[in-house]
């Protein structure tokens, strides 16, 4: 009588450790893509689907294979498995799982097994001749291709920039490669970076160049972020590159809608995997992302995979357990505070891993809400998952820091280079979308009209002129970004405090020092620094809110006192707060009522540099005459 499964076990001795090789890996996606596994896509369903369950289908040799695929359970770096159960096609049930298990004198031992039940008598056949052989061959190639760009990483975690091309350029791609390379170099990026670009953009994996994140690609170049971000919005600029404003789900934080301008960003969003909305904001669910220019390089727009463990990287631990189950899981963690939910239940259990923590916990998930209280757990720990519920649960153990590598679009915007090269992106009119905490700065002109009265309007206009170069620059010197003009005022902002307060004061020394031929000209600014809102206000992304409202009245204080005037807010800052106790900053705090604001005082500071030194150091190695208006 036939057997009714097949099971296949294979097993590799490989250089690298279970934590090098996992990001290549369980990035399934790519694996199924190297094994030569066809491109998939959604499939209708007969009805809710529950607990991430997905209806998948692709076509194998014209034949259509249809499956509801179980999400992924995995324990980072050691194991993920997948069960998929076939509603069309020769397969009636397949499981998958890999095991990464550390080897005494280095290395890891890859055992990768896939039990498969046929479905009909053409699944007798197919899988032998499929599984059986010809994913055999397959899966030992992509193997090791992993192991070995694992053992040769420069990094401490592999990048899926180490994999090599697959595919050629588009026609004539070779051509605009050298077009864009004269128009990099002429917009004074640093050869060097331009020329990596343009290997990556030849060299590089195709699934890895499909969303390319530019601090990801700096920290694989190991260079310093800022010139590397620089490089890619100028390469947008060339039509090297495109880019995408990708909409992250704060639960899952996977890609949602990504879009290729902010004119298509809408405040809500619906996450299908999730079943949640959500409202967008700048500060974190939305993040620049770019790929080459199809006329450049073509990358796949299909995907082989939909689940996975790299499709949320930052999920250490998922698991589905039946009602009633209990589950051991053996965990290494990295210090920091990680929370575990389920999909069905609301809220999470926080946890916080560090040194003394516990070794065993258990955490249950029950009817009644998750406990307030965060536990604390050792870096290695066992921890055992226990469903108290009436319903399967898929638990969900995260790490709930953000991914530092994210260029978000709080960021972008205030940056004066991306405001520069690309005007035209703002919201669509009438939308309103959350930047998080924003800083910013207002500044006026002293006594203008007595210029203007003085000196004549084409002088005095020549001067104010003058003044819009000198403040463009010290804004963007900080990586600020001038937003607009109002007479004689502008309005800028920052992500930090400090970058600010460093901007005014080199503006105020430099217009109250100018050269030869232009009269010194007397700078009023406001600093605060609080939540904003971005929208779009004559064709550009602008801003409002109580911060911008607070920081042009205080803007207005300034007549009356010298340096900035700055708010407590901005006085508390941490960066800001030692650069005052170095010495650095000479502040002294009043109370003011300010207009629309009546029926509250409001504490605010009148600071300058502090002599006697002639230049007060900054982070970023720059330097800020001390001398002030």
């Amino acid at each position: 009588m036939p057997p009714r499964e097949f099971t296949y076990r294979w097993e590799w001795q490989l250089r690298s450790s279970p934590e090098a090789l996992w990001p290549l890996v369980s990035d399934t996606n790519r694996f199924n893509r190297d094994t030569d596994v066809p491109a998939v896509s959604a499939a209708p369903a007969p009805g809710p689907l529950e607990n991430a369950h997905k209806m998948l289908q692709l076509r194998r040799l014209g034949v259509p294979i249809e499956w509801e695929e179980e999400p992924f359970e995995w324990v980072r770096p050691y194991r993920f498995g997948v069960i998929r159960r076939y509603r069309r096609g020769p397969v009636g049930e397949m499981r998958v799982l890999a095991e990464l298990t550390p080897q005494p004198g280095g290395g890891t031992r890859l055992v990768y097994t896939v039990t498969a039940r046929p479905r009909n008598l053409l699944g007798y056949a197919a899988i032998p001749a499929q599984i059986g052989v010809l994913s055999a061959i397959s899966f030992d190639r992509a193997f090791r291709q992993y192991d070995a760009a694992a053992a040769q990483a420069h990094t401490a975690e592999p990048s899926a920039l180490d994999l090599p091309n697959r595919k050629p350029l588009a026609p004539g791609g070779q051509a605009r490669l050298a077009a864009a390379r004269e128009k990099l170099l002429t917009s004074g990026v640093r050869p060097e970076l331009v020329d990596r670009l343009l290997r990556l953009i030849e060299e590089a994996d195709d699934l890895a160049l499909f969303r390319l994140r530019p601090y990801a690609v700096a920290d694989f170049w190991e260079q310093p972020r800022r010139p590397v971000l620089e490089l890619f919005l100028h390469a947008t600029r060339a039509g090297l590159l495109n880019f995408s404003w990708d909409l992250l789900c704060p639960l899952c934080r996977g890609t949602r809608n990504g879009v290729s301008s902010l004119s298509e960003v809408r405040a809500q969003v619906h996450c299908e995997s999730c079943n949640i909305d959500f409202t967008v904001n700048f500060d974190r669910q939305v993040e620049l992302t770019f790929r080459p220019n199809p006329a450049v390089r073509r990358t796949p727009e299909s995907a082989f995979c939909v689940g996975g463990p790299q499709v949320t990287p930052h999920i250490v631990a998922q698991q589905l357990l039946r009602p009633g189950a209990r589950r051991d899981i053996a965990l290494r963690l990295e210090a920091g505070r990680h929370r575990l939910r389920t999909m069905r239940l609301p809220g999470g259990q926080f946890v916080n891993v560090q040194p003394g923590g516990a070794a065993e916990v258990v955490l249950a998930a029950t009817p009644e809400p998750w406990p307030a209280a965060e536990w604390p757990l050792a870096e290695d720990v066992t921890i055992t998952l226990d469903n108290a519920t009436s319903e399967a649960q898929l638990f969900i153990l995260e790490r709930t820091a953000w991914s530092d590598q994210a260029v978000t679009a709080a960021e972008v915007t205030s940056l004066q280079l991306f405001r520069d090269l690309f005007a035209s992106e703002a919201l669509r009119p009438g939308e309103k979308i959350s930047v998080g905490t924003l800083t910013v700065l207002f500044t006026d002109l002293r006594e203008s009209t007595r210029l203007y009265r003085e000196r004549g309007d084409a002088v005095a206009f020549g001067h104010v002129m003058n003044h819009y170069d000198v403040l463009r620059e010290a804004i963007a010197a900080e990586d600020g970004a001038l937003v607009k003009t109002i007479g004689d005022a502008v309005m800028a902002v920052f992500r930090r405090p400090a970058p600010a307060l460093r901007a005014a004061f080199r503006a105020q020394h430099q217009l109250a020092h100018p050269p030869a031929g232009y009269e010194p000209l007397r700078l009023k600014a406001g600093v605060h620094t609080g939540p904003a809102v971005a929208v779009t206000l004559n064709e550009r992304l602008d801003y409002f809110g109580s911060t911008v409202n607070i920081t042009a009245r205080l803007e207005h204080l300034a007549g009356y006192r010298p340096g900035v005037i700055a708010s407590a807010t901005v006085m508390a800052d941490p960066e800001v707060a030692a650069w005052r106790e170095g010495g650095g900053l000479l502040a002294e705090p009043f109370a003011a009522t300010l207009r629309g604001f009546e029926d509250s005082d409001f504490e605010v500071w009148a600071i300058q540099p502090a002599p006697p030194s002639s230049v007060i150091a900054t982070p970023a190695a720059q330097t800020v005459p001390a001398s002030a208006p």
